[in-house]
């Protein structure tokens, strides 16, 4: 009798675990989500309410959709070249990081050479030096070479923030690709680079576009070495962070939904391409 009540209880307990793993899994991904999501909210709230009702209290939590908050962040002395900047300065980054990281990617998936695994390493590795470190001699160095201060300069460090992430998607997207198809393409006629065009090349588009996406982020949100490097041509997270103590409240939410928005479209626009960067790569 008494093992048939501990046959009975047993199912009973593992339904009672499985039922508590679901509430604990569900409860994460609200909470996740809410930490994503309600930060993003006040902002666009704020951002869509006028500067009395930004600094008003109690709030509805409803955006009245008054553009004054907007007008005045977009006639504030220097934010629109503070903007093109950043809008410079990470297309720079892109094309750079792109330019570098994909043929080194290519490289890293498609030949054998030594020290190959330290060589993967050691990209990786770049990403351990803290940039307040490295920051101090690169403004020295800067000012002695004339890239003080200018948007090909400020690129320049965003590259090297954002190359190692470039090699790394673009070497996973790389492997994913069959070298047989590179060798059939051969076998008709195409050297290395007509089949890497005509073959690889559209199979790859997607992580590449990928790649390029994260660079543009990387260096649309980067700060602290836009702060150090630039002075009259500060990006927005610069220029932004530099009048945070003296703006007016509502300049700041609008200065950071202008930071946020673009980004949010940017990654929206190609998210189907990041996701046939992942189909790829797990074949």
């Amino acid at each position: 009798m008494s093992g048939a009540v501990a046959t009975a209880d047993k199912p009973r307990a593992v339904s009672d675990i499985g039922s508590a793993g679901k509430f604990l899994f569900w409860a994460g991904v609200v909470l996740l989500c809410a930490w994503v999501l309600v930060p993003i909210y006040l902002l666009a709230v704020n951002t869509l309410s006028s500067p009395q009702q930004v600094t008003a209290f109690p709030k509805t939590g409803v955006p009245s959709f008054d553009m004054g908050s907007i007008q005045f962040f977009l006639s504030f002395e220097g934010v629109l070249k503070a903007l093109w900047n950043s809008v410079l300065v990470a297309v720079l980054t892109m094309i750079l990081s792109i330019a570098i990281g994909a043929p080194a990617g290519y490289a890293l998936s498609r030949f054998e050479f030594p020290g190959k695994a330290t060589f993967r390493m050691l990209v990786l590795m770049t990403r351990a030096f803290p940039l307040p470190l490295l920051a101090l001699p690169i403004a020295v160095m800067f000012i002695r070479i004339g890239l003080d201060d200018t948007p090909i300069g400020l690129a320049l460090v965003h590259t090297t923030l954002a190359i190692p992430f470039a090699v790394l998607i673009t070497f996973s997207i790389f492997s994913g690709i069959p070298l047989e198809l590179e060798e059939a393409a051969w076998t008709l006629g195409c050297n290395r680079l007509q089949a890497f065009h005509k073959v690889v090349l559209p199979l790859v588009l997607p992580g590449i576009t990928a790649s390029a996406i994260f660079a543009f982020t990387i260096s649309w949100n980067e700060v602290f070495a836009a702060s150090v490097l630039t002075v009259q041509n500060r990006t927005l997270t610069a220029f932004l962070l530099q009048s945070l103590s003296v703006s007016p409240l509502h300049l700041r939410f609008a200065g950071g939904a202008a930071l946020v928005i673009p980004a949010l479209i940017f990654i929206f626009a190609v998210r189907k391409y990041m996701f046939a960067m992942w189909g790829i790569a797990n074949r």
